[in-house]
C-alpha cells in the first residue's frame, strides 16, 4: 500500500513539474497574446490564470494534451471570446452578415456554446481560429478599431480621444473590417450550415 501511495506521489510530482515547465515556458508569450486582445490588464491576468487552471485540470484528469502550445492559445481565445460575450453580448450579436434581413447572420450564431457537446465545441474552435485568422488579415488600423470597439467595448468617443482620429475615420475603418469579416466568415458558416 505504501508503494502505491509513493508511486502516486511521484506521478503527482512529475505532473506538477511538467505543468510548471509549461507555465514558465509559455507564460510571457501567452500573456502578450491575451493582452493584445484584452484592454484591461487585470482581465488579461484573470484569463491567463483560467487557461493555466484548465491546463492543470487536464493533467489531473489524465486528458493528454498533445501540442500544448496550440492548446493553450486555443483555450485563451475561447476565454477571451467568453469574456467578450458576457460583457457585450449585443455588439457582435447585432452585426448582420447576410445580404438581406431574411438571410441575416449574427456573429453569436457562429459561435456555438462550449456547453453544447463535442461537435459544438469543435465547431466553436474552428470558428474561433477562422475569426482569429481573419482578424490577422486586416490592416492594423482596421483591426485595432474593430477589436477596441467590439471586443474591448470601448466607445467611439473614447477612441476619438485616444487616437486623435475623427469619428468618421474610425467608423470607416470598422466598416471595412466588418465587410472583410463577413466575406471571410461567410464561407465557414455555409460549410457548417450545410453539414
Amino acid at each position: 500500500m505504501l508503494n502505491v501511495a509513493a508511486e502516486h506521489g511521484q506521478q503527482r510530482a512529475e505532473e506538477n513539474r511538467r505543468i510548471s515547465d509549461v507555465i514558465q515556458r509559455e507564460r510571457r508569450r501567452l500573456f502578450e497574446f491575451i493582452r493584445r486582445r484584452v484592454d484591461d490588464q487585470g482581465d488579461a491576468e484573470d484569463i491567463l490564470q483560467d487557461v493555466f487552471y484548465e491546463l492543470t485540470e487536464a493533467y489531473r484528469l489524465m486528458k493528454p494534451v498533445e501540442q500544448v502550445g496550440a492548446w493553450l492559445y486555443r483555450v485563451a481565445r475561447n476565454r477571451i471570446i467568453d469574456r467578450f460575450r458576457k460583457r457585450r453580448p449585443e455588439a457582435f450579436g447585432e452585426m448582420s452578415m447576410g445580404a438581406s434581413e431574411e438571410e441575416a447572420l449574427r456573429f453569436e450564431d457562429l459561435l456555438p456554446s462550449p456547453d453544447a457537446g463535442p461537435e459544438a465545441t469543435y465547431a466553436r474552435s474552428v470558428l474561433l481560429e477562422e475569426l482569429d485568422a481573419a482578424l490577422d488579415e486586416l490592416p492594423e488600423e482596421q483591426r485595432d478599431v474593430f477589436i477596441a470597439h467590439e471586443i474591448d467595448g470601448r466607445s467611439f468617443k473614447q477612441l476619438v480621444e485616444e487616437t486623435g482620429l475623427s469619428i468618421n475615420t474610425l467608423l470607416s475603418r470598422k466598416r471595412y473590417a466588418i465587410l472583410h469579416l463577413r466575406r471571410r466568415l461567410r464561407a465557414i458558416y455555409e460549410e457548417f450550415r450545410s453539414a
